[in-house]
């Protein structure tokens, strides 16, 4: 869920970051949506559809949806209006509200389906947020969640600026009581909860020499990820300009190395109501 201006929130609101977005959602569109299938569902609920980047996608997927999205920022909310509403055969399938997705304004059995997405991490306490989305679905809906697992980042050649960087990156999201772990816990999160039909499943992006133009596009994609976070490391005194700078340089560099390796998973999860 992207977070307004009282509340921090690790990527920032600029325009470039808001392109970033729809990039980053078309780069891993192949991969999140190998397995998502909202083919039976008819009134969609996303959570923290922010920029629209995620509901782009899914209203092109899935022509028979209604999108409802939800966010908390005003201005990611106005940049989604404005793209979506220029999107071929979107006119009429969605609306988009500003709401805290902790304390949702829907009545009960309000959809039948609801899709989470790079959201929960950003989210001090996910579980509420799962458990107000369960409240509003009716009995039988399929939610899907894709989510973070930051532990398993691996990069080679072995590049000391990146390191410090991501350790830098994932305490600042820790310190604003996100969790850039929290992929690992949607299982326990779902069962919880009383969802049934639970299904988790590890996405990777494992790249080597058998992919190189893949492997040096998806490193320059992770720069740029990276980097959306620069000020807000800065101004928390958790990295210095010369750690960002090296940080560039080495990701540059094994962009361009011919034996680099990259290597990070992800998880997504199923259930039903």
């Amino acid at each position: 869920m992207s977070q307004g201006a009282d509340f921090p929130y690790l990527h920032g609101f600029s325009k470039d970051e808001q392109e970033r977005l729809r990039k980053q959602a078309r780069f891993g569109e192949y991969t999140v949506y190998q397995n998502v299938n909202l083919s039976g569902v008819q009134k969609l609920l996303e959570v923290g559809c922010g920029v629209g980047a995620q509901s782009e996608i899914i209203l092109r997927r899935f022509p028979e949806i209604q999108l409802t999205g939800i966010d908390r920022s005003t201005k990611q909310l106005a940049a989604a209006k404005h793209r979506l509403s220029h999107l071929p055969g979107a006119e009429g399938r969605f609306e988009l509200k500003e709401m805290d997705a902790t304390s949702m304004e829907f009545s009960a059995n309000s959809f039948d389906g609801a899709y989470l997405c790079w959201i929960l991490e950003h989210v001090p306490e996910p579980i509420r947020v799962l458990s107000e989305v369960r409240r509003v679905l009716r009995p039988g809906s399929v939610v899907y969640a894709t989510e973070v697992m930051n532990a398993s980042f691996f990069l080679d050649p072995y590049s000391p600026n990146v390191w410090k960087y991501w350790m830098a990156f994932n305490e600042y999201q820790l310190e604003q009581r996100g969790d850039p772990f929290v992929g690992a816990k949607l299982g326990n999160f779902f069962m919880q909860l009383g969802y049934h039909d639970i299904q988790t499943e590890v996405k990777t992006w494992f790249l080597d020499n058998r992919y190189p133009q893949a492997r040096k596009d998806c490193i320059e994609y992770w720069a740029e990820l990276l980097l959306s976070a620069s000020e807000q490391l800065i101004s928390a005194k958790l990295v210095s300009i010369d750690v960002v700078n090296g940080m560039k340089e080495e990701m540059a560099k094994v962009a361009n190395d011919p034996n680099a390796v990259f290597f990070y998973s992800f998880v997504q999860a199923s259930a039903r109501t």
